[in-house]
């Protein structure tokens, strides 16, 4: 088998691993890469491979970074099948409209700025022909895609449907196992099961986010949250929550109904105001067959997981302005997560300047965003265009995130040792993969690499 990574080899984002076995060619993700314009624009408007030369295509989870580029396969001659499991299939149906249309919005932006067309990557007419390819599988079934090479997926416990690839083939006469972990969530996360243990590979492809770094106890997140809003509550002020549309929020909102049942905090007005959120929150409500068992427990209790005594789920532009003018304490959760686009930017504007409110950061801020500069607590941030002095209380929890950290990495790492066993380093910052890969060597894993972008690997 080779293997070639042409996304998230060296970086995050942009996940594209193309194995080719016996003949065949079979593409691990296709992900939009995310960076700054010049370079998102030049490595997402083409292929580095022949899109029509693909026989399948594997989809590991919904998150645009891994999905955000699956449009362009049919636009650049792909007429076979993505297989992905069923959440991921209703995830996507939502993200990637919603993904066409911020680059539709962004091109009329530029229009208007620079008084240059930069046309889309793709419309929601591509969208909706992606999606027509779509064949999904639950956890466990083993298919075949191309002779003689299959598919299982297993829980990667990363976000609502997301998966591990295990590809079983034969070569040379011989059994072999490939794993792509995907993103590989962490344990005792809410709302959704552990992830899968693997027992045994020939070869591993593993995500590396934090190799480098391990996160706040889960244990703490609620104490934490609960803390942030009663002292805010306290001043008279607001909590704004920064979040992403795709478990992030879910989780947000879990942990407040959870602290509201147990009276640990009062039953305040609870605002989520994004339209994607509320999408992905009505998926995330038609698939409780994947929720954990202490999810399951509080819906058997007290109801519907995202429901609170006091929430109100926003589509309407009209209903979202109005939010402006609200006095009193409240929680209000928008998108996006990194402040960048979306209706959070509206309610910084608002709030920021008013030292009784808190700004709660719940998830990874990259660099030259509007997230990392309050992240670091710059004394002035420019909303729109105009500087605003960032009086507003900065809180920061990291207990939140969905990758596992570097502990939790190595474990699942450490378990491919021996001579005839590779395991390949991909979706990290040259740091993560670095420090990644000294641990795993040191715990006993001989053939940790590091993957570059474009350069085959023979394994």
């Amino acid at each position: 088998m080779k293997i070639t990574s042409y996304g998230a080899a060296g970086g995050v984002t942009g996940s594209k691993h193309l194995l080719e076995i016996n003949g065949h060619r079979v593409l691990l993700d296709c992900g939009m890469f995310q960076g700054k314009r010049e370079e998102a624009a030049r490595k997402n408007q083409t292929f580095a491979f022949s899109a029509g030369k693909l026989d399948a295509v594997v989809l590991s989870h919904a998150h645009i970074d891994h999905s955000g580029t699956l449009p362009m396969l049919h636009k650049n001659g792909y007429r076979g099948r993505i297989y992905t499991t069923t959440a991921t299939h209703d995830l996507c149906g939502v993200m990637l409209l919603d993904s066409a249309n911020i680059q539709q919005r962004d091109a009329e932006w530029l229009a208007k700025k620079q008084r240059t067309f930069v046309a889309p990557l793709y419309d929601e007419t591509h969208v909706r022909e992606a999606m027509k390819h779509f064949t999904t599988y639950s956890y466990a079934d083993r298919f075949e895609v191309v002779p003689d090479v299959f598919i299982t997926f297993q829980d990667a416990g990363h976000v609502l449907g997301s998966a591990m690839v295990v590809v079983d083939y034969k070569e040379d006469g011989a059994d072999r196992r490939l794993i792509f972990s995907g993103d590989l969530g962490r344990k005792n996360m809410p709302l959704l099961e552990d992830p899968w243990i693997p027992e045994d590979a020939d070869t591993v492809i593993m995500e590396s986010t934090y190799g480098d770094r391990d996160h706040d106890p889960i244990e703490a997140m609620e104490g934490s949250l609960a803390e942030v809003v009663l002292r805010t509550i306290r001043r008279g002020g607001k909590v704004i929550i920064p979040s992403f549309a795709l478990e992030r929020a879910q989780e947000v909102v879990f942990a407040l109904k959870r602290l509201e049942m147990n009276g640990v905090i009062p039953a305040l007005p609870v605002y989520v105001d994004s339209p994607l959120t509320v999408s992905v929150t009505e998926i995330f409500r038609y698939h409780t067959e994947l929720f954990d068992r202490e999810t399951k427990q509080v819906e058997n209790a007290a109801g519907d997981p995202f429901e609170l005594e006091n929430i109100t789920y926003i589509r309407n532009v009209d209903d979202s302005m109005r939010l402006n003018s609200l006095k009193e304490p409240c929680i209000i959760i928008s998108a996006s997560g990194m402040c960048e686009v979306g209706r959070i930017l509206h309610h910084l504007r608002n709030n920021c300047e008013d030292p009784r409110n808190t700004i709660l950061i719940v998830g990874f801020m990259a660099e030259n965003t509007l997230g990392r500069r309050i992240v670091e607590r710059q004394a002035e941030i420019k909303i729109f265009g105009v500087k605003r002095q960032l009086r507003a209380e900065v809180a920061i929890m990291n207990s939140f995130s969905a990758h596992a950290g570097r502990s939790e990495l190595l474990e699942f790492g450490a378990r491919f040792q021996g001579k005839n066993k590779r395991v390949l380093l991909v979706h990290g910052e040259e740091k993560a993969l670095k420090a990644l890969q000294s641990g795993l060597r040191e715990n006993g894993v001989a053939h940790a690499q590091i993957m570059e972008e474009k350069v085959p690997v023979t394994v």
